[in-house]
């Protein structure tokens, strides 16, 4: 049994990392903006938070062994908010003592079989685009950074199937946009990965299996 702490645990992505975390056993802490408005999230302790802050990342962490990133702020540009996170997660977990990073990417700036971003594909929606790009500057940062922190960025191949159960099974993909997993399987794969680390420092892309 592990001490996950998940960031942003009141999105979709958040919530279903947290249920799949609590069913295989392990301690949960949820961290969110505000809890009055996430009742009833699968968490052990939920805990308003900033993952933009550092300080506070390494006080709420400590004592976990794995964190997961599902955060996001509608809000801010995403140019400044992704790369902040990144730079607080990577200041703020080792301080902490957590060794895993798993975050929840977007498959936008995942790369094709061709080696095209699927952002940069023909008829590919251009209307979030400085969104996608924000992903990316994160992902940067995560890349760049000389740290012993053992990060994953993971996001759906495609997008996520929003009606789909849990199967259990799912696979890695590079990017396309007719790609589907639902967010069950995806937390699967998720804590696939804090259990049993197999990919490292790369962003990977999966589907349903």
């Amino acid at each position: 049994m592990s001490r996950i702490v998940v960031f942003g645990a009141g999105g979709r992505a958040g919530r279903a990392v947290a249920a799949e975390a609590r069913q295989r056993g392990h301690k949960v802490t949820a961290v969110v903006r505000d809890p009055g408005r996430h009742l009833g999230l699968a968490a052990d302790e939920v805990l308003a938070g900033d993952v933009t802050d550092a300080a506070h990342i390494a006080r709420v962490a400590a004592g976990h062994d794995a964190a997961v990133n599902a955060s996001a702020d509608l809000a801010a540009d995403p140019r400044t908010f992704f790369p902040a996170a990144a730079d607080a997660l990577l200041d703020g977990l080792p301080r902490a003592g957590v060794s895993r990073l798993v975050t929840v990417g977007l498959a936008s700036v995942l790369d094709t079989a061709s080696g095209t971003p699927l952002m940069d594909t023909p008829g590919y929606p251009q209307e979030y685009r400085s969104f996608y790009l924000g992903h990316a500057a994160g992902t940067a940062v995560l890349r760049a950074a000389t740290t012993d922190l053992d990060w994953l960025v993971l996001s759906p191949a495609g997008d996520f199937d929003h009606t789909a159960g849990r199967t259990g099974l799912h696979r890695a993909a590079t990017a396309d946009a007719s790609s589907r997993i639902s967010y069950p399987d995806f937390a699967v794969a998720v804590l696939d990965e804090i259990d049993n680390p197999t990919h490292h420092r790369v962003h990977l892309g999966v589907e349903a299996g």
